[in-house]
């Protein structure tokens, strides 16, 4: 499945987290993003997990599209050895523009901002905006609490369909290349 798409969001950390096995996954995922030349689409950091995947991504030939608000740029955050970037104004144009350049989504491990695009990319395949594949890498059981809930949302009747027809959750970067 993954094989087939030219691009992929990633969302993820600006913070490389506690576990080491964060940065483990997040470094597998990019070698294997690149050897399947597969576009990563991200949001143009250099810190933490996100700058780990790039710069794996870079290590390894593949190609990184980064989409970066100006904020971010002023802060001194913008990863400056990656393929291509944009510099936009603001958040909400960085996730519209990243949602349009990709095939699909992945999740690893990270804070507000990686919950927030999640959900909007959720939100918008739920009202048809468009219909990307979402995978969650729930790496060391990272998202089982969300999952967890996610699972209650549907038993208490809030979601309009089902929702693992539209995230699908794994362990390990590997299995996404698996389906």
């Amino acid at each position: 499945m993954i094989t087939n798409f030219k691009s992929v969001a990633v969302f993820c950390g600006s913070k490389m987290g506690n576990n080491p096995l964060f940065m483990q996954h997040a470094k597998e995922l990019g070698k294997l993003l690149a050897q399947h030349n597969i576009t990563m689409i991200y949001g143009g950091g250099k810190v933490g997990i996100m700058g780990a995947i790039a710069d794996e991504m870079m290590q390894n030939n593949g190609t990184v599209i980064g989409v970066i608000p100006e904020l971010l740029v002023e802060w001194e955050q913008q990863h400056t050895g990656i393929t291509k970037s944009h510099v936009v104004k603001d958040m909400h144009i960085r996730k519209k523009m990243m949602y349009e350049l990709s095939d699909a989504a992945i999740i690893l491990p990270g804070g507000y901002g990686t919950m927030d695009e999640m959900f909007e990319v959720t939100t918008w395949n739920n009202l048809k905006i468009h219909e990307k594949k979402l995978i969650i890498l729930n790496t060391a059981g990272f998202y089982n609490h969300l999952v967890a809930h996610i699972k209650t949302m549907s038993e208490q009747g809030f979601l309009y369909d089902d929702w693992e027809k539209r995230i699908i959750v794994v362990d390990n970067p590997q299995v996404i290349f698996s389906f």
